[in-house]
């Protein structure tokens, strides 16, 4: 099997930045994640140098729906990025890692007056979903007596090759406002008091291994910033978002690289700008492609079954990893104690969880496994705790941090305790 770089076998186990998964196992439980943090400080940098080999101006903001650990962003943080951020605890998350206002900009379709008000309390720019969300930012602006930076996101209606429920920039989308509406929403702001549209943003969607959309997506964003600057919209910077994706099937998905991505984008965006007679920034939005191959579960066998399948069930499911149910993903495992064992027969590993989709990977070739054997379920960095949850009343596991040959807790693992002591706080 071809492994992701962080990813090694030594002595027939498992590593990760050189760190023995079965010792760390060992020493902190399981269902367990682990994340080697010079590998996403790589990512990041990688990402970031192909971007500013064609432009100097350049931001990248990390998507941090991704993976909203603290410890993350504040390596990410301390590397230069700024941050997307979802909602208000995304946002509060990444200025509790020390991220500038100026370096993050809130998006999302469906925004509360708590979340609009925080963001123009701290003056974080706002990317506009619709022009009902205009009309409330001004009322909030104006009770602040602030005035507002904003973009509008632009749906594209670009389709493109990946799972529909992640692909953002439809016309179906419910992300964004039609791009043939977009020059009618910014004279609306324009004629505001207390916005003032600074930018532009789009995103098409998550896990693209081809990067043609993106392409298509620069072109519809150049020809709109052009009318935009002849409407009289100072453009400071056009956010392109992310979406790049991950090898998930090592040996066969395409890997396109930040450099492919920067050899089809950028000549777009320098000839579109040279065009237009402006120089704004240029924003993007990676989320998985920086941490989402950083990451390794480990998982305890609990015991191995013969059925309609081999069965080997495991202490995690999609409490902890939803993606596999949510969206028919392929993650590559591993048998981490015995790596080099041959494999013999087809498993499936199965989670604990009272559903039947919960399945974490079906029909893998595995060495005979046993009960008490460590899986590895691989580049789980993107979208795996973030998007895990308590559900049959199970605790979230531990978070652990592998860099520079030092290995930290990140999020302690939940206990029953931190289940229960809410709801008993509560007066019935």
């Amino acid at each position: 099997m071809k492994l992701p770089p962080c990813l090694s076998i030594l002595s027939g186990h498992l590593c990760i930045g050189g760190q023995d998964c079965v010792e760390i196992a060992s020493r902190y439980g399981t269902p367990l994640y682990v994340t080697d943090g010079d590998r996403i400080i790589g990512n990041y940098s990688a990402y970031e140098r192909a971007l500013h080999s064609h432009y100097s101006r350049i931001r990248v903001l990390y998507a941090a729906k991704a993976n909203g650990n603290l410890a993350i962003l504040r390596l990410l943080k301390e590397a230069g990025a700024g941050a997307d951020v979802f909602s208000s605890g995304e946002l509060s998350l990444a200025l509790r890692a020390g991220m500038a206002p100026r370096d993050l900009l809130f998006n999302g379709n469906s925004k509360s007056p708590a979340d609009l008000t925080l963001a123009i309390r701290n003056g974080v720019k706002i990317s506009v979903d619709s022009l009902d969300e205009l009309e409330l930012i001004e009322s909030l602006a104006a009770e602040e007596g602030n005035e507002v930076e904003i973009a509008f996101r632009v749906n594209p209606a670009i389709e493109v090759p990946t799972h529909p429920k992640i692909a953002t920039g439809l016309r179906t989308s419910k992300f964004g406002i039609p791009h043939e509406q977009i020059k009618g929403a910014y004279e609306v702001a324009l004629s505001r008091e207390h916005v003032r549209p600074i930018g532009i943003h789009c995103h098409i969607g998550s896990q693209i291994l081809d990067v043609d959309p993106f392409e298509k997506e620069a072109e519809v964003m150049v020809r709109i910033a052009g009318s935009l600057v002849d409407l009289g919209v100072p453009l400071d910077f056009i956010d392109l978002g992310g979406g790049l994706g991950i090898p998930y099937r090592h040996a066969t998905d395409p890997a396109p690289t930040p450099e492919d991505y920067a050899n089809r984008v950028m000549p777009v965006f320098l000839r579109g700008m040279k065009e237009v007679g402006i120089q704004p920034a240029l924003w993007v939005e990676p989320g998985r492609y920086l941490v989402g191959d950083s990451t390794v579960l480990l998982t305890r066998v609990n015991s191995v079954k013969e059925a309609h399948r081999r069965f080997v069930n495991v202490d995690a499911g999609f409490n902890l990893l939803i993606r596999p149910m949510m969206y028919d993903a392929y993650h590559e495992v591993v048998l981490a104690n015995r790596a080099l064992d041959p494999s013999q027969i087809m498993c499936t590993i199965a989670g604990p969880i009272c559903e039947s989709g919960d399945i974490l990977a079906y029909d893998r070739p595995l060495p005979i496994v046993r009960a008490g054997d460590l899986i590895g379920v691989l580049d789980t960095g993107a979208y795996g705790f973030a998007m895990s949850s308590q559900y049959n009343a199970r605790p979230r596991c531990a978070e652990v941090l592998v860099r520079g040959g030092s290995i930290t807790v990140m999020r302690r693992a939940e206990t029953i305790q931190d289940i229960i002591v809410p709801m008993e706080a509560r007066k019935w």
